[in-house]
């Protein structure tokens, strides 16, 4: 197939979503039949990872091909500073049409920014953090919507009426964010079939809160713990991870009722991942209704459709839940490419990736010049099979302060200035081809996993793999270099 002369673009992107949630990934019980499907046509990355394990930092990674660190965007709601360009900026061709549908999180929620021109929003609950004065009467997209259905607002932010997430978790789902979602996305492809467009469409599910209007899908005797469940964070684990599963133990999460439920017991886990599975199945119910539309208007063969999330979830795993540590299960996600005239490339890519090759990897398919500021490198000559993968290790940033659970909360016996201390720790990982992952602390709270013979990250090897430190700290030092990062780090 040759290529289209400027083909489409949809990039859908969940929110904490954990890789192993897709069949194609190896969870032979979820039903996600759309997202099989898209799998089936697509390039597989089998490790790929976000740049940080949170929201607004891996967003303006996967929006503007630099590393956190550089655009500013180092910890949650922090706006994308003007002067930083997004892949909307980049693409200069007066052609396309730009649209945003969906979570946000890098600015005004309700305001169109960023060279995007149509705009589709659905958060209200980041006025405080983000939006200027003369804008926080806005109403987002899904607001509207609601009231035109005869919903009211339940709660207020910024002194302004908003519907809340939870209450949005509970509607039926023809009035859930997904299907508002899909039902815009699917009306954008009528109007603008004929006219080459880049659409990003972020659902906020499976984020929390965790349930929604496919709570009853399963059941919670049928789902899987995670291998490593009943390996916590022990002695030689950083501070936050030990701190975390200690706190969500007691804590854990509201359901729709609004009961809180704490995760003691194997029954409670199962429950709350039953719930975050149904989240998936429904986000796949959605997606399918676009990939059905894609093909009734025959646009399947001239896009270029991307699905990955921002970051993962524990969902169990070591006795934790949601991001913000260093763990697999919170820095690798799913990510599916389908480029319809690359359909005899190889299907899976098992080297390890990073979003922040994004940006320049779907500018160089859609034939677009690469701006040399960027910090990734484009995939495409790799997918084309015109060069080997190369044999190169990927790298994740923590920089410190989000998730301060502990200010004002129980101690859980920490000193208090060992707590504050870990809060604002940054952390520089690397993952190498061969499985050898470092996670390198600014306060020493160090870690080495080998991959290949420990994918559950069970045996912290730091104290007894030297030489492996030694040189993945080159690797590290090197990458700082390269990219100006000035945090310290000492092995």
């Amino acid at each position: 197939m040759t290529v289209p002369e400027k083909p489409n673009l949809l990039f859908i992107f969940t929110d904490e979503q954990k890789q192993d949630t897709l069949r194609v990934y190896g969870n032979k019980k979820i039903r996600t039949p759309n997202l099989d499907r898209l799998a089936e046509e697509s390039i597989v990355f089998t490790r790929a990872y976000v740049s940080q394990p949170v929201c607004t930092p891996s967003r303006s990674s996967i929006m503007t091909g630099l590393y956190p660190h550089t655009n500013g965007c180092i910890e949650n709601n922090v706006p994308l500073k003007l002067e930083v360009p997004t892949i909307a900026e980049m693409v200069e061709d007066e052609d396309y049409l730009k649209a945003y549908f969906g979570k946000w999180h890098l600015g005004d929620e309700e305001i169109p920014q960023h060279g995007f021109e149509v705009w589709v929003s659905i958060e209200e609950m980041y006025k405080g953090y983000y939006t200027k004065e003369e804008y926080k009467a806005a109403k987002a997209s899904y607001h509207i919507f609601l009231e035109e259905h005869g919903f009211k607002p339940d709660a207020r932010n910024s002194g302004y009426p908003v519907f809340s997430r939870r209450f949005a978790a509970r509607l039926p789902e023809e009035y859930s964010k997904p299907a508002f979602l899909a039902g815009e996305v699917c009306r954008f492809l009528r109007e603008n079939r004929d006219r080459p467009f880049i659409l990003y469409l972020n659902f906020l599910e499976p984020h929390m809160p965790f349930f929604g209007p496919y709570d009853g899908m399963y059941r919670p005797e049928d789902v899987d713990l995670p291998e490593n469940f009943d390996s916590p964070p022990g002695p030689d684990s950083p501070i936050r991870s030990r701190y975390l599963a200690r706190y969500y133990r007691d804590h854990g999460f509201a359901d729709r009722e609004g009961k809180h439920r704490t995760l003691r017991t194997e029954w409670e886990w199962r429950y709350l991942i039953s719930r975050y599975w149904g989240l998936v199945s429904l986000v796949d119910t959605h997606v399918g209704r676009i990939l059905d539309t894609l093909a009734e208007l025959g646009l399947d063969e001239r896009i270029v459709v991307v699905f990955t999330s921002d970051h993962g979830d524990m969902m169990g795993s070591h006795r934790l839940v949601a991001k913000m540590v260093m763990y697999e299960e919170a820095c690798k996600v799913p990510l599916l490419i389908m480029v319809p005239w690359l359909r005899g490339s190889p299907r899976l890519v098992e080297h390890p990736v990073s979003q922040i090759d994004l940006v320049p990897t779907l500018l160089d398919i859609l034939g677009m010049p690469i701006p040399p500021h960027l910090e990734g490198r484009s995939w495409y000559p790799f997918l084309r099979g015109d060069r080997p993968w190369p044999e190169e290790p990927v790298f994740i940033e923590w920089n410190g302060r989000d998730g301060d659970l502990w200010v004002g909360g129980p101690s859980y016996d920490f000193p208090e200035q060992e707590l504050r201390r870990a809060e604002g720790a940054r952390v520089r990982t690397v993952v190498t081809p061969e499985g050898w992952k470092l996670n390198l602390s600014e306060i020493g709270e160090h870690e080495l996993y080998n991959l290949k013979q420990d994918p559950s990250e069970t045996r912290n090897l730091y104290r007894e793999g030297r030489e492996v430190v030694e040189m993945l700290y080159s690797y590290i030092r090197s990458w700082q270099e390269r990219t100006e990062d000035d945090v310290e780090l000492k092995i």
